[in-house]
C-alpha cells in the first residue's frame, strides 16, 4: 500500500501569493534547498523567512542551502540577515552567480527536498505554481538546477578577504 501524499498544486497569481509560497516550503524543509532566481529581494531579509532557515541548518549539520542567481551584488543591501547566516553557517550555505551561457534562464524556483517546489513562470511576472508533495515534477527541477550550478561560480562567501 503506497502511503505517498497526493501531490497538490496552486496557482499563484500575484506576489503576495508567491512569497507566502516560498515561506510554506521553506518551512517544510528537512534536508535540502535549491534556489535558483534572478537576484533575491527584501522577502529574504524578512524576521519570518531568515528564521526558517536558521531553524532548517540548525536541525542537522547535514541540511544544505544551495543558491545560484544572476546578480548577487543586491545582497549587501537587501539581505543582510541572510548573509548573517552565511557566517554563522558557512558550511552549510553555497551562493554562486550564474555565469554568461546560463544568463538566458528566466524563470525563477526553490526546490525544497526534491519533492516540493515554487516555480514563477519569469522574474518579470507575478505568475507561478506551488507543488507539494510532487517529486516526478520537482525532478525536472532538481536536474535543471544542477545544470545551472554547473554553469556558476562562488559569488559571496562567509568571510571578506583582503589585506
Amino acid at each position: 500500500m503506497d502511503t505517498e501524499p497526493a501531490p497538490q498544486h496552486t496557482q499563484l497569481l500575484g506576489m503576495v501569493d508567491h512569497e507566502k509560497a516560498i515561506d510554506t516550503i521553506l518551512q517544510q524543509a528537512k534536508k535540502r534547498i535549491l534556489l535558483f532566481d534572478h537576484s533575491l529581494g527584501k522577502g529574504y531579509n524578512s524576521v519570518a523567512r531568515t528564521e526558517s532557515i536558521r531553524k532548517f541548518l540548525l536541525a542537522n549539520r547535514r541540511n544544505t542551502l544551495q543558491i545560484v542567481l544572476h546578480d548577487t551584488q543586491s545582497m549587501d543591501r537587501y539581505c543582510p540577515r541572510l548573509l548573517s547566516l552565511l557566517r554563522a553557517h558557512g558550511h552549510a550555505i553555497s551562493i554562486h552567480e550564474t555565469q554568461l551561457s546560463a544568463k538566458s534562464v528566466y524563470d525563477p524556483f526553490i526546490v525544497v527536498d526534491d519533492h516540493s517546489f515554487v516555480h514563477r513562470f519569469h522574474f518579470d511576472e507575478v505568475r507561478g505554481l506551488l507543488a507539494l508533495d510532487d517529486p516526478f515534477e520537482a525532478h525536472a527541477f532538481v536536474e535543471r538546477f544542477a545544470e545551472i550550478w554547473e554553469a556558476s561560480s562562488p559569488a559571496v562567501s562567509a568571510t571578506t578577504l583582503g589585506l
